[in-house]
């Protein structure tokens, strides 16, 4: 029969060590489970934007890559500067000589507008202007099928919050799909685009 081991009590040197062991114990975890929170917290108020869509109109997963499109012209009004991007089908219709008189895009095309505010450059030796913060971006869509009531034109509108990093429809968008219709109608000769292809 085997003789059990005599256990010995602490002294108090050794209990004082075992407490302070603990206390840095609890201590990090503390910290760690604080970190964690955190971490966890900004994933989950991270927005999605792909996520987002406009009522019985355009998704912005449907733009997907649109930061990787070819620039198609620039433009300036009193308050942004303008980058026109376009899909690859929407590019070769615009090589071919698009928009023009009663010509039009084929189904498929997409554009993305990209409006910053702007700035003076102080570093450049000469006056010019360059983007300063991301204000909105603005998709146009061509499906005849899903869009016959504007000629298959598609339009939606993102305003961008940047204390939150978010987008969320604008008020131009209030009218769904339809909500650029009647400005470019303007140019319904030319199938509802103003923007031309510059020569490079």
């Amino acid at each position: 029969m085997r003789r059990q081991r005599s256990s010995k009590p602490l002294d108090r040197n050794q209990r004082r060590l075992l407490r302070a062991a603990a206390l840095r114990a609890a201590a990090a975890g503390g910290a760690i489970a604080v970190v964690l929170a955190a971490l966890g917290g900004s994933a989950i108020s991270a927005q999605d934007k792909y996520s987002l869509k406009i009522p019985n109109g355009l998704a912005f997963a449907d733009f997907a890559g649109y930061e990787k499109w070819e620039n198609v012209a620039v433009s300036q009004t009193k308050t942004a500067i303008k980058a026109i991007l376009a899909n690859p089908i929407m590019m070769e219709a615009f090589r071919s000589g698009l928009p023009a008189k009663g010509k039009f895009f084929p189904d498929g095309s997409k554009v993305v507008k990209i409006f910053w505010s702007f700035k003076e450059n102080s570093a450049s030796p000469y006056f010019v202007t360059v983007p300063d913060q991301l204000k909105e971006l603005a998709f146009i869509e061509k499906d005849t099928r899903r869009f016959p009531n504007t000629h298959g034109w598609a339009y939606a509108d993102w305003a961008y919050d940047a204390a939150t990093d978010t987008f969320k429809p604008s008020e131009l968008s209030s009218s769904g799909a339809a909500c650029g219709f009647t400005c470019h109608t303007r140019v319904a000769e030319q199938d509802y685009i103003f923007t031309a292809y510059p020569k490079r």
